[in-house]
């Protein structure tokens, strides 16, 4: 075990730049089959805890590449970091705005209508979208909603993140 955790916390092996890569991949891929398999479609928030996944991985695959530079793969996986830290702070004001402890952003009761088109514009506006609110829990598990789950998630990868440039001995 000692072994493993050596070669992980190796900033020039790599391995954490995959992991960090490989847990956005599966935490995007989880919340694709909400969507499509399970019909749960993402509400804005939801989105924006998407998109910071994406700009996490992006910044784990430019410390793989700087592996070999250990400075670089430092300061990319400290970006990765602060990206997965992002979605974190994204889905704890998700939960806030779940709980009706403060309102969501605007963006959040649907999107906005072209009140000037004709009434079968309207219609087929409204028709060809999902309507998802910020502050309807589509799904949970021991009371716990998806954003919550994502602060979770988002706060351990943001640990490991940091543990792993702390813990390296290079550079």
């Amino acid at each position: 075990m000692a072994a493993v955790i050596k070669t992980i916390t190796n900033i020039t092996s790599g391995w954490m730049a995959l992991i960090a890569i490989l847990s956005s991949a599966a935490v995007l891929a989880a919340a694709l089959a909400f969507q499509y398999i399970g019909g749960l479609y993402p509400c804005v928030l939801c989105m924006y805890q998407r998109w910071a996944y994406v700009v996490a991985a992006a910044f784990a695959f430019l410390a793989w590449i700087f592996r070999k530079k250990p400075a670089l793969a430092k300061i990319t996986l400290g970006a990765s970091s602060l990206s997965f830290f992002a979605s974190a702070i994204i889905a704890g004001f998700h939960v806030g705005v779940e709980k009706r402890w403060w309102e969501g952003t605007s963006e959040c009761q649907g999107a906005a209508l072209d009140l000037s088109a004709s009434i079968e514009d309207l219609t087929s506006q409204l028709m060809d979208q999902p309507i998802v609110r910020c502050d309807v829990v589509p799904w949970d598990l021991f009371g716990i909603s998806m954003a919550g789950y994502n602060i979770i998630i988002s706060l351990v990868l943001t640990g490991i993140c940091l543990w792993v440039i702390k813990a390296s001995k290079e550079a």
